[in-house]
C-alpha cells in the first residue's frame, strides 16, 4: 500500500490462498457467487506413461485473485476451496489494478514465463520498447547468468521472470 487513503466501498484485487489443487474449482465457485475472480493459467505439456497432453495449470500454485470490496472478504472466505487471504501489516493485502493488468498481459503473451519465490534484489528499471509487451515496466535481474525482465507482485511475495532479449528493453 502506498499510503493513499482508500475508500472501503471501492473494489480492489486481493490475492487469495486456496487449498492444494483447488484453484480451478474455487475460481468457478467464486464466479458462481457473482464474485470477480482471476486465475492465471499457463499451458503445459504433461507426460503420462501412455500419452502426452496439453493442460492449463495454475501459474501460481494455490493462489488466485478476487476483486471485492472490503466488506465482502468474509463471503470469499466462505467459498469452498478458499483457505485464507494474504496479510500484510495486519490487513488483507491488495494488489494495485495496474499490477493485475500487467499480469493478465503477461499471461496472454508468447514469452516463456517462469515464477520464482527467490527474493530478487531491485535492479535497473526498464521498459519494453517493442513486441506485444511494449510499454510494460520492470526491473533487470541477474538470474541464472542471464538478463531478464522481472515484474514484481510485491504484496504477493513472488516475482515473474520473462526471458527477453536485451535489445527489446530501454532504460527509464
Amino acid at each position: 500500500m502506498d499510503g493513499l487513503k482508500v475508500n472501503k466501498d471501492t473494489s480492489r484485487w486481493y490475492p487469495v490462498h486456496t487449498h492444494a489443487k483447488a484453484e480451478k474449482k474455487a475460481c468457478i465457485a467464486l464466479t458462481n457467487k457473482g464474485i470477480e475472480a482471476y486465475l492465471p493459467l499457463q499451458r503445459q505439456l504433461k507426460q503420462w506413461s501412455d500419452r502426452k497432453k496439453w493442460i492449463d495449470e495454475p501459474f501460481i500454485k494455490s493462489y488466485l485473485f478476487v476483486r471485492v470490496k472490503e466488506n465482502e472478504l468474509t463471503e470469499v472466505l466462505m467459498t469452498k476451496g478458499i483457505a485464507r487471504f494474504i496479510y500484510f501489516s495486519g490487513k488483507a493485502a491488495s494488489i494495485p489494478d495496474n499490477q493485475l493488468a500487467d499480469l493478465k498481459l503477461l499471461m496472454t503473451s508468447t514469452f516463456e514465463l517462469e515464477i520464482t519465490e527467490e527474493n530478487l534484489q531491485p535492479g535497473e528499471k526498464v521498459i519494453m520498447k517493442a513486441g506485444p509487451l511494449k510499454g510494460l515496466m520492470g526491473e533487470i535481474v541477474s538470474y541464472r547468468s542471464q538478463k531478464q525482465l522481472a515484474l514484481r507482485l510485491e504484496n504477493l511475495g513472488y516475482s515473474i521472470i520473462i526471458h527477453v532479449a536485451a535489445s527489446l528493453l530501454t532504460r527509464y
